[in-house]
């Protein structure tokens, strides 16, 4: 173990998986630490629910990660001021550096009147729900036959996809506060949920706002064809539901009945340009609409109780960073203690861009140690530490064990992937706590 520097990388989603691969195959001890029993963080709970196939390349990938010799994995330990660990506590034993790759667990609230209201969710809380990851898994959620979307990203389409296909809601409005040309979703995504549009409606709502939109020269064309590009490939419409937008418009308030939500108000907004980009401002004219369930669709933010100083939502980075890759920082304001991924830019891209990120992250790291000799921090007093913990602390072959269990019990049930739904029930499969 002697002159091999030793990394601790917080958080085994995409950016941390291959931010620890980075630094493993350079040479590095690495030791993941995951708040999740399973790694994979939104390759494993963010992606729609059909798409297997994309999800299996995925888990290949981690699985080669995992299996490299100097990587430690040890899941089920939550880091932050309320976890397992605190990032103090991860400090003191003595790793060479320390890579935040957490993602962003926070969640954006508007501050809106009616958000404790039931059935108003955050569109995170939802795709962890339908994906199974616990606790997420096991909270109810009242989705009733109306829904409003607040966004028009590629999760508002795989919420709406989810609200149609496995809830059976009816009717779905995306409020979206730009026009139709600056709506965020790809047509590989919208090709899921565009034979659900009200097109009469549709065409009513670009007439409306039409002149809006021209008013400060955008063409409504452009908006119309963004939307209607997916339709060639559009997937085959199989139940009763339909889908509407309703643009230029902001979520103002949600009342409700008993502590139920009935309603959402909504502010219509114009478009300005300001500084070269079209931004949205609020008229004061508001329209009801009838809904069961709000969810919004407006990204996320990194946890304040983290313990990394955060503004804005995201963590603050070093601004004349030492080790810039691609004139970006990777570089928190604390010495030897990087960020990558959603950790250091909040719902930005896919997994591809994870992957980069992180890697970057992992070069920054790398070359920060190049400036320094190892501390030769010991595995072995990291194994100890957790071990004090009195949990079940998750190893790579309890993974290799956990997923060849539930391949096996897909197979008898004849599904294409099946997942336990509690971290009891995981702990129970792999023989780590007792059957109730």
């Amino acid at each position: 173990m002697d002159n091999q520097y030793y990394v601790a990388v917080i958080g085994a989603g995409p950016a941390g998986l291959f931010g620890a691969r980075e630094l493993a195959n350079n040479g590095v001890h690495v030791a993941l630490f995951n708040r999740d029993i399973k790694p994979g963080g939104l390759a494993e709970y963010g992606i729609y629910l059909e798409k297997h196939v994309m999800k299996e390349g995925l888990r290949k990938q981690f699985r080669q990660a995992l299996d490299l010799a100097n990587l430690d994995y040890y899941g089920n330990v939550s880091i932050g001021t309320n976890g397992d660990l605190t990032l103090e506590d991860i400090r003191a034993l003595g790793f060479d550096a320390v890579l935040v790759s957490a993602g962003a667990q926070g969640t954006k609230s508007l501050g809106l009147p009616g958000e404790e209201l039931e059935g108003v969710y955050h569109a995170k809380d939802v795709v962890y729900h339908y994906n199974k990851l616990p606790p997420f898994s096991q909270r109810k959620f009242r989705f009733g036959k109306r829904a409003a979307i607040i966004g028009a990203g590629n999760v508002m389409v795989d919420v709406a996809r989810y609200l149609i296909n496995h809830q059976d809601v009816e009717e779905i409005t995306a409020v979206v506060r730009r026009g139709p040309a600056e709506v965020n979703f790809t047509k590989e995504e919208m090709k899921h949920l565009i034979a659900y549009l009200d097109m009469e409606g549709f065409e009513k709502e670009m007439a409306r706002v039409s002149p809006l939109l021209e008013a400060i020269k955008q063409d409504p064309e452009i908006g119309r064809q963004k939307i209607m590009d997916a339709l060639p490939k559009a997937d085959p419409k199989v139940k009763n539901a339909k889908f509407h937008f309703d643009f230029l418009a902001s979520p103002a308030a949600m009342t409700g009945d008993n502590g139920q939500l009935t309603c959402l108000e909504v502010e219509e907004n114009i478009l300005i340009e300001k500084d070269g980009r079209t931004k949205p401002k609020g008229t004061g004219v508001k329209h009801t609409l009838d809904v069961d369930t709000v969810i919004f669709a407006i990204g996320d933010q990194v946890d304040a109780t983290f313990g990394l100083p955060a503004e804005w939502g995201e963590f603050k980075k070093n601004e004349e960073p030492r080790f810039p890759i691609e004139n970006v920082s990777y570089e928190s304001t604390i010495d030897g203690i990087f960020v990558g991924g959603w950790s250091r830019k909040a719902s930005e891209g896919l997994v591809g861009y994870a992957r980069r990120d992180g890697t970057n992250a992992a070069k920054a790291v790398h070359q920060y140690l190049e400036t320094k000799s190892p501390a030769n921090a010991n595995p072995e007093a990291v194994a100890e530490r957790l071990k004090s913990l009195h949990k079940p602390i998750i190893m790579k072959e309890d993974i290799k064990r956990l997923e060849a269990i539930e391949a096996e019990e897909a197979k008898k049930r004849g599904l294409e992937e099946f997942k336990y739904a509690s971290n009891e029930e995981m702990l129970q499969a792999m023989g780590m706590i007792e059957t109730a």
